[in-house]
């Protein structure tokens, strides 16, 4: 079956351990995404199984349509709003979904939050431009990390802010905040305590209909003018152009930023790039080479299930 590995953007899928899984396979790997749906069918209009790296194609009714030989997708990580799960029914393909898991995006999000307080990438940048601590940081200790979100991710941030001496406070939802004082953390009462509160805020949230914009304008100017935040999980948690407009204002005063509303951005005058008091990395958080290995061994093992005849990890079972 000819099967095609959309948006490996470092061209290293092929290079990994388990692509020995599909050793005798007709691979197609597409290492840049293609954002026009016409010229990205054309490139697929043979293909019977798509391997998805995480979110990095919106696969939806337009593109659907025009792939009729596509019989399976496979995810890697969970799936998420880039899937119309709905339309693939429709359209008869399967999908399986992968497995995820909390390590890299969780240690990439507390480097962010490290090289945020101590202000790192601009020293180095000023050092490289011959200067000398063009700067003064800050340190982690006796701050209060705002956790929004306590699942696997936000557990380990907060357990990371503990052993660095922070204060832990933690806002979502009820079950949640009540699971972080059983943890012996402490929650926020209201959302307002917590943006006026915390030192550190760090997003942790599934994105879906009732978060998209969850972070609104009002809740950002909250913030003081010392205070970061932090966003490793979804760009559109917070309500469009909010940031931006309240960094200017300085409220809060810094960022570190791994997701935006497009990706790739190639765009070096990308507002976010140009801003002083913002760290931006290019979605970093799971890419890492014992993440990609687990995420993609789990997709090519459901590949290879499917054409030996057994199916796994199905999302949408009601078409087989």
């Amino acid at each position: 079956m000819k099967t095609a590995i959309l948006d490996d953007y470092q061209n290293i899928i092929n290079k990994l351990d388990c692509y020995s899984l599909l050793d005798g396979l007709d691979v197609l790997i597409l290492n840049e995404t293609e954002k026009n749906i016409d010229k990205l069918s054309e490139s697929l209009k043979d293909v019977e199984i798509l391997v998805l790296t995480r979110e990095r194609t919106i696969i939806n009714e337009d593109l659907l349509s025009k792939l009729p030989k596509l019989k399976l997708i496979s995810q890697t990580g969970k799936i998420s709003n880039h899937l119309d799960l709905k339309a693939c029914a429709r359209y008869k393909v399967l999908v399986s979904e992968g497995i995820g898991s909390p390590i890299a995006p969780a240690e990439l999000t507390w480097a962010l939050i490290m090289n945020s307080v101590r202000q790192i990438p601009q020293a180095i940048e000023g050092m490289k431009n011959g200067k000398w601590q063009v700067n003064i940081g800050s340190s982690i200790y006796g701050k209060t990390v705002g956790i929004w979100g306590y699942g696997k991710i936000g557990k380990r941030i907060a357990n990371y802010a503990k052993a660095f001496g922070a204060k832990v406070m933690v806002w979502g939802s009820e079950s949640s905040r009540e699971n972080a004082v059983k943890d012996g953390f402490s929650k926020a009462d209201t959302k307002r305590e917590f943006f006026q509160t915390a030192d550190i805020i760090s997003l942790h949230l599934r994105l879906n209909e009732s978060t998209i914009g969850i972070v609104k304008e009002s809740d950002l100017a909250q913030m003081h003018s010392s205070s970061i935040i932090i966003n490793t999980s979804r760009a559109e948690l917070i309500d469009k152009d909010a940031l931006i407009k309240c960094l200017k204002k300085g409220r809060p005063g810094f960022a570190g930023i791994d997701v935006y509303e497009e990706e790739p951005i190639y765009d070096t005058t990308f507002e976010l790039l140009k801003m002083p008091n913002v760290i931006c990395t290019p979605h970093l958080g799971y890419v890492e080479r014992n993440g990609y290995e687990l995420y993609f061994s789990k997709a090519f093992e459901n590949v290879v299930n499917f054409m030996n005849g057994n199916p796994t990890n199905i999302a949408n079972p009601e078409i087989i």
